[in-house]
């Protein structure tokens, strides 16, 4: 399994609920653009709409600028593959107020592009600052420990 792109502020900014695997449908140039690892995930998010589930606003650039197709979008919304039961779950997840859909990470499983979406609640600037003490203070020890 190699990861093609990561959603790096993901866990920062949100606190995550539970995780989902799906197929992502892709053209063949954005599949060549991947595995070149040139795809973003920032600021992208997964909507579900009816029985369907879409995947907004991640980047990924044509693989040969000359040669892609006219009319070709690089944040164009990418259809996710999953179970209808799945789908069912995330849309009564959606539905919930203060709860988004977020992509954390692309990558290949064999010859398939695979995304992990996350059902996630946005942190309050306090628990951002909280992960931040955390992150700092564990820093030191290893430092210290380090030394030792």
């Amino acid at each position: 399994m190699e990861f093609l792109a990561e959603n790096k502020k993901a866990f920062f900014n949100y606190e995550i609920l539970e995780k989902f695997n799906a197929g992502v449908e892709l053209l063949g140039l954005e599949v060549k653009s991947l595995k070149a690892k040139r795809g973003t995930l920032d600021g992208a998010y997964v909507l579900a709409r009816g029985n369907e589930v879409f995947l907004q606003g991640a980047t990924i650039p044509p693989y040969q600028a000359k040669n892609t197709p006219t009319g070709y979008e690089p944040t164009r919304s990418r259809r996710l593959l999953l179970t209808k039961k799945e789908i069912s779950r995330l849309v009564g997840w959606e539905n919930q107020r203060g709860l988004t859909i977020i992509p954390l990470s692309l990558y290949n499983s064999g010859r398939k592009i695979k995304v992990t979406i996350a059902v996630a609640r946005g942190k309050k600037k306090f628990d951002k600052r909280e992960t931040i003490k955390k992150r700092e203070t564990n820093r030191e020890i290893e430092r210290t420990l380090k030394n030792f």
